[in-house]
């Protein structure tokens, strides 16, 4: 797929990783339509990335709002050929904390945004994708899920955010064989410790310290470079099925 054909939906697009995979896009000539709940930097999104950009309020948690939006996508860029799902929330906390035993819905509502919503998006674009005429390879369309390392070295007080994301990269092989008779691809992308505005309001010493535990280059992840990464996912139609870590090769540690 070239990117100056892309039209893609974003999850969590209105900021870091989602907003730097929008900026990308649009910069190689494609189309895109933000999904998020912040109207206020959807609307600045949207004024900053111009008349390819749309935004579109969306829960991933919900069945109805996702085909919903995802349809009124299509209509607007006239055509929906790849969704990359960005949203997602951290549900930090320890099982037996010091205030007491983990609340239940804390947990559901940690699976629900990050594993459910990337089900639920997931399904609803390849429902449509399946019907789109085929490219080189029959190619209709691909779909980009993000997970985390902590799906596989989930440090403590990351229960519920691990088991989340371990979901994603379990789903995605699965995925990937059944909607491959439709020529739609699913990919994966592992992030590590990512500068997103979740770390704007660190104090400089933890700043530092997450730096310093990442092997080569000791530094955060730039949301660019996962951009770059899923265009390159977006390109190269022999990628499907897997899980890429982005990383520079860090393994978390216990706390």
């Amino acid at each position: 797929m070239q990117l100056d054909q892309v039209k893609a939906v974003i999850t969590g697009g209105v900021s870091g990783l989602g907003y730097a995979v929008a900026q990308h896009l649009l910069a190689h000539g494609g189309k895109v339509t933000l999904l998020d709940i912040n109207d206020e930097k959807g609307t600045a999104a949207v004024q900053a990335l111009g008349a390819a950009c749309a935004y579109l309020r969306t829960d991933v948690t919900s069945e109805s709002n996702v085909t919903t939006n995802l349809k009124s996508a299509q209509e607007q860029m006239g055509g929906l050929n790849a969704a990359i799902s960005c949203a997602g929330i951290l549900g930090a906390g320890r099982v037996l904390g010091k205030d007491g035993v983990m609340p239940l819905q804390q947990f559901q509502t940690t699976i629900m945004v990050n594993l459910i919503g990337s089900f639920n998006v997931a399904k609803a674009a390849a429902d449509l994708m399946q019907h789109n005429a085929p490219g080189e390879d029959n190619e209709r369309g691909v779909i980009v899920n993000t997970a985390s390392v902590a799906a596989y070295e989930g440090q403590i007080g990351q229960a519920a955010y691990a088991a989340s994301k371990g979901g994603v990269v379990g789903m995605t092989l699965p995925l990937a064989r059944e909607f491959a008779r439709i020529g739609v691809r699913v990919m994966t992308v592992a992030p590590g410790v990512f500068h997103t505005p979740m770390v704007d309001s660190m104090p400089s010493q933890v700043y530092e310290s997450l730096c310093a535990q990442v092997p080569y280059p000791s530094r955060l992840g730039k949301p660019e470079e996962y951009a770059n990464l899923v265009a390159f996912i977006l390109e190269n139609r022999y990628m499907n099925g897997e899980t890429v870590r982005l990383d520079g090769a860090i393994r978390l540690q216990p706390k």
